[in-house]
């Protein structure tokens, strides 16, 4: 229902769920608060919304009061100043001189208000109090004495990321924010409580003491460390990243990042390599210029006779541009692209919805019952995850998965863990195929785990009997979601790349592509790695070749949902290394393919004669029990496990976040199996 109120004497067209706070915001009338947040239920505990209504005998917290018919509402009257500059006064009773050597100094939401709504003098003579810093990780600082007891920390604990770890004790001036037991907190999502809070009573620990934000130029980029595509801002000054924010992106990450998104960035600066290097006799690499290393490829290339010789291999972070100059470059000799696990070889990219995330992630919040196959989407993709909560707490919602037991931060119902198990399920015999049967909008969302386990031809068979058996995929609707955990995958299927399996090939020249997890292949063989950071299996490597990361490029990657963004330029790379896409372009034109030279152009053109996305039918049998499996599947139907992530350790998954020392710091600490301090 919509009707009229007044605010400061001006007509605002409201909805009769919206809150006064909500009213003067679409009004574009500006209320001072601390507590109150857009994604947090309303606590009302900081009156410093308070408004004038008339008639009313007191003053209303604006974010706890909802909107009334020929309702009329000050926000600027004398009575409502006042008790602003009250409330304030009470806040800084406590609240410590700290402004010099606190983080939160220039971007503190009480330094703000302070200024803005606040009294030019103090009448507070006695003591301030002190309260003890808590111990919370090796990502967040707290400095409780600061604490204004807003409780967004508590609430974001509670109902966002599902760890009712924080909370209040104690009443009036004794009151404290704080861990009911002594317990790290510990969660992949920690991090998005300092930009909650409102002053410094909670910062970032790496960030300490580091910059203040008038220092800062601020760029804005996407996350390359899982295939979501968050959307982030990047912080640096001069030629150092200082630290990464989210920005906010309501389809994607809303206004959350991981914390591996936030923290990891500091592995980018070990380990660099500068300058393409020559591994002359095996064990000893020398210094080279750009001009030897490209007549060495030249020479290596030019040596290849028989189709299959040379084989390329595709990083995590791969993006498009270089992904399709380097597949311009395998096709034109006769090459292919190789993947050392036989299972995970990548062929069916002829459709866009086998391998996108088709549900999108904002359209989660509409399903009403999820399948887990193969993926812990708290370690691979966390955003994902934080969706399904939502949905979860919004109530009407169940979550089922085989494989080893998760904590999904929500409840689900682990099925089993073996094949005899999934396949009872698939064919209807199970008691929650009822649920699945009868969901409207059930989603199915896949793992790479679960590919690698069958190969890619059993595990759609799976897939394609579930489907026929249930409303998964239908005309409005499509529930069939894959996940990778490599930002560049999706990408990758985008070009139609298929992948063979490296031990069924005699190998001569292998192109590495940001992937340093290589295995030595044989003496004959030479392998070219193109990547930013040195690891031991490097020293298998005949020619290193040094690029830039993703902080240091503008290039393009595809997110799981098959949505193109961009990176941004924040960095120059260090040393003598170059971007991706302009080494593979040097290759190029040293082999003088006839490349024509404008790579924006060649690739958007390559892409538009892609295949189009396809919408699938739904299948309609006669009951549910109706499909099975026929006589060609030859599943392994003994008590094969069946593991339900890729990744194990969150901090550590990647060569990246491998070198920093953030993140190393939290793996220790989530390893340490004591649950106390």
């Amino acid at each position: 229902m919509n009707f009229q109120i007044i605010i400061d004497n001006q007509p605002v067209n409201v909805n009769n769920n919206m809150s006064i706070l909500q009213a003067c915001e679409s009004a574009q009338i500006t209320v001072p608060r601390f507590c109150y947040h857009e994604r947090l239920s309303v606590a009302g505990n900081c009156r410093m919304c308070l408004v004038e209504i008339s008639k009313a005998p007191k003053l209303a917290a604006s974010c706890a009061m909802p909107v009334i018919q020929n309702m009329v509402v000050f926000t600027d009257s004398l009575v409502v100043k006042k008790a602003r500059e009250g409330v304030l006064e009470f806040l800084l009773v406590n609240h410590p001189l700290d402004c010099p050597v606190c983080d939160q100094g220039g971007e503190c939401d009480l330094q703000d208000q302070t200024m803005t709504f606040g009294s030019d003098r103090s009448r507070f003579r006695e003591y301030k109090r002190a309260v003890e810093d808590k111990q919370c990780g090796p990502l967040i600082k707290t400095v409780m004495t600061r604490c204004i007891h807003c409780t967004r920390c508590v609430r974001f604990a509670n109902e966002v990321i599902g760890l009712p770890a924080l909370g209040t004790s104690g009443r009036g001036n004794l009151i404290e924010i704080g861990l009911y037991i002594k317990k790290l907190f510990t969660s992949e999502l920690s991090g998005n409580i300092i930009d909650l809070c409102p002053v410094g009573a909670l910062t970032s620990k790496p960030y300490t003491f580091a910059a203040r934000p008038w220092e800062l130029k601020s760029v804005e980029s996407i996350d390359t460390f899982d295939a979501v595509g968050s959307n982030i801002r990047i912080d640096i000054r001069g030629y150092e990243i200082m630290r990464i924010l989210p920005r906010l992106n309501e389809k994607i990450n809303e206004e959350w990042i991981s914390d591996k998104t936030r923290f990891a960035f500091d592995g980018l600066k070990r380990q660099r390599l500068y300058d393409p290097l020559l591994n002359t006799d095996g064990t000893k690499f020398e210094v080279i210029s750009w001009q030897v290393a490209l007549q060495q490829i030249v020479t290596q290339i030019n040596q290849i006779k028989k189709p299959f010789d040379f084989c390329a291999q595709l990083g995590p972070q791969s993006d498009l541009e270089s992904t399709l100059l380097l597949k311009q470059l395998i096709t034109k000799k006769n090459g292919t692209f190789i993947n050392f696990h036989s299972n995970a070889c990548q062929n069916n990219v002829d459709f866009k919805t086998a391998y996108r995330f088709n549900t999108t992630i904002s359209n989660l919040e509409k399903a009403d019952f999820c399948l887990f196959l193969g993926i812990n989407p708290r370690i691979e993709a966390s955003l994902i995850n934080l969706r399904l909560r939502k949905r979860y707490v919004s109530g009407n919602f169940k979550a089922v998965a085989f494989g080893t037991a998760l904590n999904l931060t929500f409840p689900i119902y682990n099925l089993g863990s073996t094949v005899k198990a999934l396949v009872k399920f698939v064919e209807g015999r199970h008691q929650f195929c009822e649920y699945l049967a009868k969901a409207s909008t059930p989603t199915i969302i896949v793992g790479q785990s679960f590919i690698e386990l069958f190969g890619e031809s059993q595990a759609r068979t799976f897939i394609n009997v579930l489907i026929n058996n249930s409303k998964v995929v239908k005309t409005n609707w499509n529930g069939l979601n894959f996940v990778t955990s490599n930002a560049g995958d999706v990408g990758a299927c985008e070009l139609g790349i298929k992948t063979k399996f490296a031990k069924n090939l005699d190998i001569k020249l292998l192109y590495c592509l940001g992937e340093a997890n290589f295995k030595k292949l044989g003496k004959n063989t030479f392998i070219i790695y193109q990547g930013h950071q040195g690891k031991a299996s490097l020293l298998n490597a005949n020619l290193i070749l040094p690029c830039s990361a993703f902080t240091e490029k503008t290039a393009t990657f595809v997110n799981v949902e098959g949505r193109y963004q961009k990176t941004k330029l924040a960095l120059l790379p260090p040393g003598e290394a170059k971007e991706d896409s302009n080494i593979l372009y040097a290759i190029i034109d040293s082999l003088n393919m006839g490349f024509d030279g404008n790579v924006a152009n060649f690739l958007y053109k390559h892409l538009f004669k892609s295949v189009s996305t396809v919408n699938f039918k739904k299948v309609v049998g006669s009951t549910f029990m109706g499909h099975k499996f026929g006589g060609e599947s030859k599943f392994l139907l003994k008590n094969t496990f069946i593991p339900s992530a890729k990744i194990e350790n969150f901090y550590l998954a990647d060569t990246v976040s491998e070198l920093s020392s953030t993140m190393s710091k939290c793996s220790k600490v989530i390893l340490n199996k004591s649950p106390f301090i």
